[in-house]
This record gives C-alpha cells, sequence and structure tokens, in this order.
C-alpha cells in the first residue's frame, strides 16, 4: 500500500506517452477539421440540414451543449471554425497547454454535439481523451512549454517554493489517476469489443469480414476489398485474430506479450484505415494504444532521432557515443610533441 501511494505522489508517470497522446489527438483533430473545410457548412454551420434549432432540441434530451449554437451568425460561425483549428495547432504543439487544453476540450465537445449524427465514432474517443488530458501534465515533454521551462522538462517539475508543495502534490495525483483511467479506457475499449464480437454468429464462423469488405459504405477501394474478399481463409483468421486480441489485451499488459500484441493493434489499425475508409478512427485508437509504451521506449526514439535522422535532414555530422563529432579532425602539431624534440628537451 505505501509503495503504491509513493507512485501515486512522488512523481508524474508516463510523461512521454501523455505527450504523445497530445500531440496525436491535436494533429489528428487539426486534420479532421482541414479535412472538412470544404464541407464544414453542411456539417456544422447555420446553414446544415441539421438545424441549430434541431441541435438544441437534441440538448434538451441528452445535455449536451455546443457554442456553435449561441448565434445563427455565419461570421459567428467562421470565426469558431478558425478558433478550433488555432487552438488545435496550439495544443499539439504544447503551447500554454493548461490553458489550451480546456479550450480544446471545449472546441472538440461542441462541434461534437453540433453534429453528433455526421461522425464515424473516431471523435467519440478524441472527445472522452480530451476530457482526461485535461488533467494530466501533457506538456510536460516534446512541447513549447518544455522548450520554455528546461529544467521544468528534465525534472518534471517547475522550481517552486516550499509552501506549494500541496499544489505539485496535487498536480502529480491527478496526472497519475488520468493516465490510469486512459490506460483503463482504452482496456475497456477492447474487451467489450471482444466479448460482443464473440457473441455474434458471423465472428463465430468466420465471416464477419466478408460481410464488412462487401458494404458500400465501406468501400473506399472496391478492387483492393475484391481482392481480399477471394481468400476465405484469409478473413477468417483475420476475424478470429482481431477477437482473440481484443479480448486477450487487458490480460497482457504486465508482460512482454504485450509488445507483439501491440504491433499486431497496429496492423490491424492501419488495415481498418485502408480498407474501411476510417482513417481518424484508426489514428485514433493507434494514438490511444501509446499509453501502454514505458517512458524508456520514447527515450530511445529520442536519441535514435538526434543520432541518426536529425543529422540527415540538418546536414549537422552525427554525433559519436561519446558525445562528440562522428569525424574527430587532426588535432594541431604541438612544439616538443615529436619523440626527437622531446628527447632533447630533457638532459
Amino acid at each position: 500500500m505505501g509503495s503504491l501511494l509513493a507512485l501515486l505522489i512522488e512523481r508524474p508517470v508516463s510523461l512521454y506517452a501523455a505527450a504523445v497522446l497530445r500531440i496525436g489527438y491535436g494533429l489528428l483533430y487539426l486534420l479532421f477539421l482541414l479535412r472538412e473545410f470544404p464541407h464544414r457548412e453542411e456539417i456544422w454551420g447555420p446553414g446544415s440540414p441539421w438545424t441549430p434549432a434541431l441541435a438544441e432540441q437534441l440538448f434538451g434530451q441528452t445535455g449536451w451543449a455546443s457554442i456553435l449554437t449561441l448565434s445563427d451568425s455565419r461570421a459567428y460561425f467562421e470565426a469558431c471554425y478558425a478558433a478550433a483549428v488555432v487552438i488545435s495547432a496550439l495544443f499539439t504543439l504544447g503551447w500554454r497547454t493548461r490553458a489550451v487544453s480546456v479550450l480544446f476540450t471545449v472546441m472538440v465537445a461542441s462541434f461534437h454535439a453540433r453534429a453528433i449524427f455526421m461522425t464515424d465514432g473516431g471523435d467519440n474517443l478524441i472527445l472522452l481523451m480530451s476530457v482526461y488530458l485535461v488533467f494530466t501534465a501533457c506538456g510536460r515533454r516534446w512541447s513549447l512549454d518544455a522548450r520554455r521551462w528546461p529544467g521544468r522538462a528534465a525534472s518534471g517539475t517547475r522550481p517552486r517554493p516550499r509552501f506549494h508543495e500541496l499544489r505539485r502534490v496535487v498536480g502529480t495525483v491527478l496526472h497519475n489517476c488520468a493516465m490510469f483511467v486512459i490506460a483503463a479506457q482504452v482496456c475497456f475499449l477492447y474487451g467489450s469489443a471482444g466479448l460482443y464480437k464473440v457473441q455474434g454468429g458471423s465472428w463465430g464462423n468466420g465471416t464477419a469480414l466478408h460481410y464488412v469488405l462487401n458494404l458500400e459504405l465501406f468501400r473506399p477501394w472496391p478492387a483492393l476489398s475484391l481482392m481480399l474478399d477471394q481468400h476465405p481463409i484469409l478473413i477468417a483468421v483475420a476475424g478470429y485474430l482481431t477477437v482473440l486480441l481484443q479480448v486477450a489485451f487487458p490480460f497482457v499488459l504486465f508482460g512482454r506479450l504485450k509488445y507483439p500484441v501491440l504491433t499486431m493493434l497496429l496492423g490491424l489499425h492501419v488495415g481498418i484505415a485502408v480498407f474501411l475508409g476510417l482513417p481518424l478512427f484508426s489514428g485514433v485508437m493507434i494514438a490511444a494504444d501509446a499509453v501502454f509504451l514505458p517512458d524508456r521506449f520514447y527515450e530511445s526514439l529520442g536519441r535514435l532521432w538526434a543520432r541518426t535522422i536529425r543529422p540527415a535532414l540538418t546536414g549537422k555530422p552525427r554525433a559519436s557515443a561519446r558525445g562528440g563529432p562522428a569525424c574527430v579532425p587532426a588535432q594541431a602539431e604541438v612544439p616538443g610533441s615529436t619523440w626527437r624534440e622531446r628527447s632533447h628537451s630533457h638532459p
């Protein structure tokens, strides 16, 4: 019990994973808004078939709210849309993350509630995660905030007076609890999806993916779906593997099996994005899976970036393992350093 309490209050855990969630969801929502820019009026604007009056009527039943329904003015809608794009970009970059995370949640909830029937399910999880990330210290790694306060980024805390210790402890507890809730949310999502599939007859006989590949709504590449549909054994194996991964996911998180399981889930989500045309949903799930990778994994990625990718992009020489340049220049000759000169310099 004491070790659990110490883990909860001593230091924030999984800071790199929290940063990956911030970058992933901020970037995904930014790309989502930019992708729908030509259709923004039909989806969220005052001229949408789902009118603000209908949205307000639904809010009375569901308890939702949206800043987009505060005015019917087109100029107001365009201002809200531009604000959502800017806030998503700032959240991704990690600028004033504490305040911007709240604004990001408000924008995601407002756009989600305004056109709740126009989504593919991916923004449901973005909405949940944005609420959780408000309570995390997701700006302490890989952010503009971390560059502004390098001491805070290195130690996980900003230097504070002693009487602010309570504030530090509260922030740490909120961060750790929020990261635990995020992990539990992902486990519940996978486990419930797997158990729900087990109850279906089409998943039991291995034909579920056959029917999915023949739905016109989920066929962005009909020729590709038809080619895959010609291999029933492969489809059946993929269906059984999907159910097995989702049901087993919550039980393999505390062992080495989680790494191959996460790798296979990555392939599963890439397949969903390509074959079913759900890139937002796949990206959201891939970002959610990142919470289960330890900080040492992300630190190794940072070292790999510093050694290989960054020098290739900037054209600077790669640093050696000892911290010096890869190619050591020849040393200048020092008078008296040769054997003959040294021999004559002593009696």
